[in-house]
């Protein structure tokens, strides 16, 4: 239940910016949410948290942006949520350490970056289709990278590692005898 309360948290980090006309925060949960999603959830369960972004980006781009929506237009970013859901199970759902979920932060995010824009290069004429244009594309999307990684990882900082902490607190107060606090 935990994964899909996740879910509509990274929906809704995407759709109540622009209802409160903040578009330039630059944070959304997606990334952060889609590897936790991922981790506590069947792999077959990722059509759910794809089925979620995609109305998502449907209600965007048709109601909040007013284009017209193109599925095509989508399907890298589509495949990579479902990638990164895929990935997160595979490395997160038996052990979820710092290390594996800072590798898996940096993962989605460099690997979103790559894949989105060298598919608004190759898709588009706003950048000539040489090396140059493929750098100048590269060099345009550093700043949303940047604030990518820094949302995901703290999404993933915040939805994997305050229940790790919450668990070596309420051990250390087990271990020291001061069992006042109900254990989980």
């Amino acid at each position: 239940m935990a994964a899909y309360l996740v879910l509509l948290l990274a929906v809704l980090s995407r759709i109540l910016p622009y209802a409160f006309h903040q578009v330039n925060l630059g944070f959304t949960a997606v990334g952060g949410g889609l590897l936790y999603f991922g981790a506590r959830r069947s792999r077959w369960q990722t059509v759910f948290a794809v089925l979620a972004l995609m109305a998502t980006d449907y209600y965007l781009t048709s109601f909040v942006f007013s284009y017209p929506f193109h599925a095509k237009d989508y399907l890298v970013t589509w495949g990579w949520e479902a990638a990164v859901c895929l990935m997160a199970h595979q490395v997160l759902s038996r052990k979820s350490s710092a290390l594996r979920v800072g590798g898996a932060v940096a993962a989605s995010s460099t690997s979103f970056f790559l894949l989105s824009n060298f598919a608004v290069w190759a898709g588009s004429a706003m950048y000539p289709h040489t090396a140059a244009g493929l750098g100048a594309c590269y060099v345009a999307g550093i700043p949303f990278y940047a604030n990518d990684l820094i949302s995901t990882a703290f999404t993933a900082a915040a939805l994997f590692g305050l229940p790790a902490l919450a668990r070596n607190i309420a051990n250390t107060l087990h271990e020291t005898g001061n069992n006042n606090l109900p254990m989980a």
